[in-house]
């Protein structure tokens, strides 16, 4: 029997009323966490709702609900539906306003309340069934639904996904519509939403895709114009970089080890690079991506326009909003295209600020440049960098640097941090990273670095060659000439001179250095680094190291490593070291610099070792001796003493436990000391100093026990990856089979071997970890 309203307002009935809202609520919250029971408000009868609707305020929103899904069967009026879905939308959409444009704090049902009604109702699970309604039906010709009515369920579910935790968690857990949500974007109209969704929820689910599952996923990158590719880089980003790939040089070399032995091979994020590669024309389109031109800033406030702009861009949606209203303002037909062309004839773009017109195209070419890096340094690292050559983008890069990567300004770029100076995080400082890690990856330890130039400069390299009377480098002669920078200079040396311009603890010097140094590594050569010399490169980095006033330990690092690569072998780099390091209180502050931290500084020490070892070998040359009487840094390097001192502390300040891919050089570092030592026959000297060392500090075995663990971890890491032999051997010019052999002698268990480790630590405090390593 139905309630008549008098009966309602009795006393008695409401306290029931009151009674039975509470426990719907308690009833769909719990349906949430064990999912049974209840689970949306069409279970519900529709007088109870809207009686309840009354006493909790829920604004009508579960009554619309039940509207919303009464009138969206297969066969229904999906108008009707519409109309439902754009009284939700307009209930719901302040409270996502205020999501976006406030500091999101943790969401509670008081923060969004209409939000959260309408998610306890089973509003999101109802906009999903909608959306994928059409993938349900019978009919061969798959039915089409309201572009309109797509968009609003989209925007929706991304509301509710920013303002209700766990609501993007729950979508990124349903596979079927992840994959589904991809179709979407095949329809110009509903891009911009289903991108946006696509990428919340990718950056909360636990596994990663596969991109070969997406439907015709070839078909449907090929049918995006430049601008939707741009977008839909975002979203690969997150499907081709591995794990905490960020973190990588945090992790220990035993956990990652470990870890690798775990995890299958390839990885997913291998198979999906695979799979991006396999599609025709994909990067050739983000090379043009990366290098069109943008039209130019003007007026001496940009910058501060530019940061005035990004601190209300939450992300992307606004700006895209706004230059995809300058697209359709501008649309005829169906076929037009969005890319650069067609918008700038657009009069709503020429009336958004010029600023926000670059910012758009910077945020896109930091996806772009990404996806790019991330490629290069994956498994298909040659296949990709043919590519890269031959579709020019080095040279495009180079044609956009000064107007676009590089911009001249009276007060500097780096500015842009706002108010957090650590935080490079705008558009402007990401875009420059972005672009300096892609240089680094493009020119390390490969043959293609050569394109980084232009003509010029490659005949100067020859020239520099000639002059020295040694061969030209095989990748130099081989560097095709069509495919380098166009203009009067090359990308490495425009790259230099805003090098010199940073100010001394500017972020930027980190990746520059870092970008400048993997066109010097590999094999050492002589031409190469006389080319940086002869502009100034030595002259800049000691500054830095010495007078700048540099505290940084990232940067100083990085400029350890540089100079390393720039000085080693090379008698010319240790004379103009002694020419601007020419009195003792500034090779005191040098040597301060390297001794305040082995792991930043350990590189260098390397280098100058094994470049002491070199010219003592070459003393028919007058200029060797010359400069080996002179220069302070060789005379400090061939005192037995400091070499030792070395010795000690980098084997102390590392263990199995801690090796990362940071500090594993040290490891090898000492192993070249020791190297050395062995081919001079001095080996039993250094291992006896060790462990003269331990009983003066009164711990026997300490360091010795420590070491032998070390070089046991050793041969478990290297003796099983190509790569990092190879790296050693072209760093050290030591064949890598000499590595092996020096450390099988270190670790030889006959305690008569006087190059044996075991030798030298007293049986009582021998202490050498046999299960260390065993899984």
């Amino acid at each position: 029997m139905m309630a008549t309203p008098v009966g309602l307002d009795a006393p008695c009935l409401r306290g029931k009323l009151r009674k039975c809202s509470s426990n719907i609520v308690t009833k769909f919250s719990t349906s949430k966490v064990t999912g049974r029971g209840f689970s949306r408000g069409t279970q519900l009868p529709a007088g109870l709702l809207q009686e309840s609707d009354k006493h909790n305020k829920w604004y009508g929103i579960p009554v619309l609900l039940q509207k919303l899904y009464d009138s969206s069967h297969p066969n229904s009026d999906l108008l009707q539906a519409h109309s439902f879905l754009k009284i939700l939308s307009s209930r719901l959409s302040f409270e996502a306003m205020t999501c976006v444009t406030e500091d999101r704090k943790t969401a509670q049902e008081s923060t969004f309340p209409n939000m959260y009604t309408f998610d306890l109702f089973g509003g999101v699970d109802l906009l999903v069934e909608i959306l994928m309604r059409p993938t349900l039906s019978m009919q061969k010709k798959t039915p089409k639904m309201n572009e309109d009515l797509v968009k609003d369920c989209l925007s929706v579910l991304y509301n509710c996904g920013i303002c209700i935790e766990g609501v993007t968690k729950n979508l990124a857990a349903r596979d079927d519509f992840v994959l589904f949500l991809f179709t979407l974007m095949t329809n110009k109209k509903t891009f911009l939403q289903t991108a946006t969704l696509i990428e919340d929820i990718l950056g909360v689910k636990k596994e990663m895709i596969p991109l070969e599952g997406i439907p015709n996923l070839s078909g449907l990158v090929q049918s995006f114009d430049q601008q939707q590719l741009a977008n839909f880089c975002r979203i690969l980003s997150v499907t081709i970089s591995e794990p905490d790939a960020g973190n990588d040089d945090k992790h220990t070399l035993l956990a990652k080890n470990a870890h690798q032995k775990k995890t299958a091979s390839p990885s997913r994020a291998e198979i999906n690079q695979v799979t991006l590669l396999s599609i025709p024309g994909f990067i050739e389109r983000l090379c043009k991506l990366a290098t069109r031109k943008v039209s130019e800033a003007t007026g001496l406030n940009f910058l501060q326009e530019l940061e005035d702009w990004y601190t209300w861009l939450d992300n992307a949606l606004v700006l895209d909003a706004l230059m995809q209203m300058a697209t359709e303002e501008t649309e005829q037909s169906s076929t037009e295209s969005s890319d650069e062309s067609s918008l700038a004839t657009s009069p709503l773009r020429h009336r958004l600020p010029q600023s926000m017109k670059i910012v758009h195209e910077i945020m896109y070419k930091v996806e772009v440049l990404y996806v790019l890096c991330v490629l290069l340094m994956g498994r298909q690292r040659n296949q990709v960098h043919k590519m890269l050559a031959e579709f020019r983008l080095i040279p495009g890069l180079n044609n956009l640097f000064d107007k676009l990567i590089w911009r001249k300004y009276t007060s500097s770029n780096h500015v842009v941090h706002g108010q957090n100076e650590n935080c490079d995080c705008s558009p402007e400082i990401s875009f420059k990273i972005q672009f300096l890690r892609l240089l680094q990856s493009f020119s390390d330890h490969h043959e293609n670095k050569y394109l980084l130039l232009n003509s010029q400069e490659l005949n100067e390299l020859s020239a520099i060659s000639m002059k020295a009377n040694i061969p030209e480098v095989e990748a130099l002669v081989n560097t095709d000439r069509s495919l380098v920078c166009d203009g009067k200079k090359g990308l490495l040396t425009r790259l230099l001179a805003v090098m010199k311009r940073e100010p001394p603890d500017s972020s930027f010097r980190f990746w520059q250095a870092r970008a400048v140094e993997s066109f010097l590594r590999g094999a050492t050569s002589y031409a190469d680094q006389m080319f940086l010399l002869k502009r100034g490169l030595l002259e800049h980095i000691l500054f830095c190291i010495i007078d700048s006033g540099c505290t940084s330990r990232d940067v100083l690092q990085s400029y350890f490593d540089l100079l390393g690569e720039l000085m080693k072998f090379n008698i010319d780099a240790f004379k103009r070291f002694n020419k601007y390091v020419n009195t003792p209180e500034k090779f005191q502050a040098f040597l301060t610099q390297i001794n305040s931290s082995l792991v930043d500084s350990n590189m260098l020490v390397r280098c100058i070792v094994l470049s002491l070892d070199r010219f003592e070998s070459q003393t028919e040359d007058v200029k060797v001796v010359e400069v080996l009487s002179e220069c302070s840094l060789l005379s400090y390097m061939a005192r037995v003493e400091n070499r030792l001192s070395f010795l000690f502390r980098l084997i102390n300040i590392i263990n199995v436990q801690t090796l990362t891919q940071e500090n594993v050089s040290c490891l090898n570092t000492s192993l070249v000391i020791l190297m050395l030592a062995r081919r001079k026959a001095k080996l039993p000297f250094y291992l006896n100093a060790l462990r003269e060392k331990e009983y003066a500090e009164k711990y026997p075995g300490c360091m010795l026990n420590n070491f032998h663990n070390l070089l046991r971890f050793w041969q478990h890491h290297y003796l099983n990856k190509d790569k990092d032999s190879t790296c050693l051997e072209n760093s050290s010019c030591i064949p890598f089979s000499y590595w092996k052999e020096t450390v099988s002698v270190l670790l030889g268990l006959d305690r008569t071997s006087l190059c044996a480790i075991v030798r030298y630590i007293d049986e009582p405090f021998e202490d050498l970890d046999r299960d260390l390593l065993e899984d």
